[in-house]
């Protein structure tokens, strides 16, 4: 079974546990051939949390959740250094207790919970992948993605994202309602896993076992290497590019859009763009990137990274409506 293949059957072990839900799927399958990291948002009980268990549970190394809450302290993300009562040595006085950040998957579940100071704690690992405490600096594993979920209606007891930490999300992906007719599935899904484990915990546990697709870290730095050779034609980047720079001078699409966006979008949006072009060409089986690939991943790329105006906001613009403006003015 190629690289390729087995990513595609993860899609299709996770779409058989997270119904209805394809586009959050093949959006963290794109993120984790970018090696990046993603920001779900949806309301409670839409199975972000239950798509993040999912992945990690096919991906070799260490799953870690962390909930994010308003008591939370940077060194309970870190780590920090425990006092050794009984060392003979000097040096060996202080011990370094990795914290949970020292993981494989990181589950970030509701970090709008904790305050500015908290996730500021993530920034360096999620953008240096490492870690520094008390002067020393920690590498994180090679396999490091975090997952964070909010909820994007509850104010009582949150504090919004800053801008530096938005961008370090490689996207941002909007979870919405199932369908009917997925929902019901959903109920019939649950209600067999509950009769299954009520009747027989031992079965259900050999049944989960059988179906884990185990991704070693070896075949997804494989992958890595694949998509950094997926070819993008100069008249791709210039699209890329193209877009980014409409961004940044609005007025050069139309007057109402330059009233909706305040600021546009970093260079680490252009490379994201191009980072999950070509991760989106590789997984549908094509050696280079067709516009088609940059119009799909550009709402999870540029949502999160354009700062829209009070005009945008009485109008009842969101990110997605100015990213539809803007693909259907700016032509490939």
């Amino acid at each position: 079974m190629s690289h390729r293949e087995k990513f595609l059957l993860l899609e299709q072990r996770i779409n058989e546990q997270v119904l209805g839900q394809q586009e959050l799927v093949r959006m963290l399958t794109v993120a984790l051939l970018c090696d990046g990291h993603v920001l779900l948002e949806g309301l409670p009980g839409l199975a972000k949390t239950r798509a993040v268990r999912e992945l990690a549970r096919h991906v070799e190394g260490e799953f870690r959740r962390i909930q994010f809450t308003p008591d939370l302290l940077p060194s309970d993300i870190t780590g920090s250094e425990i006092y050794q009562q009984n060392a003979t040595r000097e040096e060996d006085q202080f011990r370094f207790r990795p914290g949970p950040v020292f993981g494989n998957i990181i589950l970030a579940d509701e970090i709008n919970r904790a305050s500015a100071r908290v996730q500021s704690a993530l920034l360096e690992a999620m953008e240096e992948r490492h870690v520094t405490v008390a002067g020393k600096t920690w590498p994180l594993p090679g396999v490091f993605m975090v997952l964070a979920t909010q909820n994007p209606v509850d104010q009582e007891g949150t504090w919004p994202l800053p801008e530096a930490q938005l961008d370090r999300f490689l996207m941002k992906i909007l979870v919405d309602y199932p369908s009917k007719e997925n929902e019901l599935r959903v109920m019939q899904l649950v209600r067999a896993e509950q009769q299954q484990k009520y009747q027989s915990p031992e079965a259900a546990t050999d049944s989960a076992t059988q179906e884990t697709l185990m991704l070693s870290q070896a075949e997804i730095a494989a992958c890595w290497q694949d998509i950094s050779a997926v070819y993008v034609a100069p008249t791709i980047e210039q699209y890329i590019l193209n877009l980014v720079d409409m961004t940044r001078h609005p007025q050069g699409v139309s007057d109402q859009l330059a009233s909706y966006i305040t600021f546009g979008v970093s260079p680490r949006g252009t490379l994201a763009l191009d980072r999950c072009g070509r991760a989106l060409a590789w997984l549908e089986g094509r050696d280079a990137v067709l516009p088609e690939d940059i119009r799909r991943v550009a709402p999870a790329v540029l949502r999160h990274r354009l700062m829209l105006s009070y005009q945008a906001s009485a109008d009842n613009c969101s990110p997605d409506d100015a990213i539809r403006l803007l693909l259907d003015a700016v032509v490939a």
